[in-house]
């Protein structure tokens, strides 16, 4: 069969591919070689963006939705009641779970809080609660994958590799994508911010919650700039030797990238991480002064920092969100421990003029039933895994503000008003920082992949 392989007739990564391994491969790598400019360049975005920066805060577990924000009277005139809910859920007998928290309307926009969260009305205008979103898995880790990647197998690249490969990084001295947890990694681990099929230089940078952030930051008494120098650049020129004898190596060069930005971050990351120089008043807002808040907090800050400095996507891990029983415990805990940084962290944001094209996420990966199994006579307090419902927050961004996008059923059990799955979640994001899901693509495995797995839609209803 004939294939018009004419550069004018056809897009110029379909020739490229169509040249195959032959001569004009080999010459087409070397005409190439000229432009090559690094990977983590800054990028135009495809369409006007309303967000230039992402920072998911990420609650691992899976927050109740009828517990924090999206209150059900009903569901408290059922407490203890015998439950007929039982598709995939737990066999044996059920019985509904009230709410053990009071909720309460909160700020001119009146949105619905528990009385849990003390410091986070302070914001409420600035937030968007989203209600119509559903999950596809009950199991935590597939869950995780699919909400961070968009594939539940743990494979492909997260959302924040997308948004670099799609723009860039604007700072070239830091990485475009960092993550950050407290002390225990979420399940799954670095598959949750993997480059996947991606190039290597998309990979989430985790920052370590304890001790130096980064190992090796700083270099030996022993060795000087100008020493790292010098071998850096005798190692590049052995690399680039053995790089033209191998061009499909990409691997290679992503190394070599990797050796220059670890140079480059060793400059300037110690100055991005010391905190000393914010005021005793910064502090007590994020809570680092309390034990309670003081990791996530520091998070919060850092977070902050590294956006102000041009870090394309920020991740922070929360966990201990999974209250399966003793709910009342566990989520005051939780909440309180998030409340107050997460407050300031979307005040300060505000106050510096970031928050207009920084868009802050909050969310987990699925909501909660609205009841529970009992277990050897005893009422377990607590709530199972839910796909169909589930709660989340957005602030900035472009995103509405002071308002409820969507709805679920009387008892908080199934999204009935603006139901999407989270591929659209993600579609809208892309589209929010300026790009097109259904353009920014990557071949792999013998078709070109996006983020969305087969194409979504943009959530219309979230933006301002």
């Amino acid at each position: 069969m004939f294939t018009d392989m004419n550069p004018f007739h056809c897009g110029r990564r379909e020739y490229l591919y169509g040249l195959g391994s032959s001569l004009g491969a080999l010459a087409m790598t070397d005409l190439l070689a000229g432009e090559t400019i690094s990977p983590l360049a800054p990028k135009k975005p495809m369409h006007q963006p309303s967000a230039k920066a992402v920072i998911m805060l990420f609650m691992e577990g899976g927050p109740s939705q009828v517990d924090t924000f999206d209150p059900k009277p009903r569901l408290n005139e059922r407490h203890k009641l015998e439950s007929k809910r039982s598709a995939g859920l737990a066999t044996g007998f059920r019985f509904y779970v009230g709410s053990p928290f009071k909720s309460r309307k909160v700020g001119q926009s009146g949105l619905d809080m528990s009385d849990q969260w003390i410091h986070l009305p302070e914001v409420a205008d600035e937030l968007c609660n989203y209600r119509g979103c559903q999950a596809e898995s009950l199991n935590h880790p597939e869950a995780l994958f699919h909400m961070n990647t968009g594939s539940r197998l743990g494979s492909d690249p997260a959302l924040g590799a997308w948004a670099n490969y799609g723009l860039g990084s604007t700072n070239q001295n830091l990485p475009g994508y960092i993550v950050m947890s407290e002390l225990a990694l979420p399940q799954g681990g670095s598959r949750n911010w993997s480059n996947g099929f991606l190039p290597a230089h998309f990979q989430g940078t985790r920052l370590r919650p304890e001790g130096s952030p980064i190992l090796d930051l700083h270099p030996p008494a022993h060795k000087t700039r100008q020493h790292q120098r010098q071998a850096l650049d005798q190692l590049s020129q052995l690399n680039e030797l053995h790089a033209k004898k191998h061009p499909h190596h990409r691997d290679l060069a992503a190394r070599m990238e990797s050796y220059e930005l670890a140079y480059r971050m060793q400059a300037e990351v110690p100055g991005v991480m010391d905190l000393k120089g914010e005021s005793e008043a910064t502090r007590e807002a994020y809570g680092m002064n309390q034990k309670h808040t003081e990791k996530f907090g520091t998070q919060c800050l850092m977070a902050r920092r590294l956006v102000e400095k041009g870090v394309r996507f920020v991740q922070i891990f929360s966990g201990g969100w999974d209250s399966h029983d003793y709910l009342e415990r566990g989520h005051s805990s939780r909440i309180r421990s998030v409340d107050k940084p997460m407050t300031a962290l979307i005040k300060d944001l505000k106050q510096r003029g970031m928050l207009d094209d920084t868009l802050v996420i909050w969310t987990g990966e699925f909501g909660r039933t609205p009841d529970n199994n009992r277990r050897g006579g005893v009422y377990s307090l607590g709530r199972g895994h839910n796909i169909d419902a589930m709660t989340m927050l957005l602030a900035g961004g472009g995103v509405k503000k002071g308002a409820v996008v969507g709805a679920t059923d009387e008892i908080g059990a199934t999204a009935t008003e603006v139901v999407h799955p989270i591929r659209d979640l993600h579609v809208t994001i892309l589209h929010l920082l300026g790009l097109d899901d259904n353009s920014l693509t990557y071949f792999h495995g013998g078709r070109y992949k996006q983020l969305s797995q087969f194409g979504g839609k943009v959530i219309s209803e979230l933006i301002a």
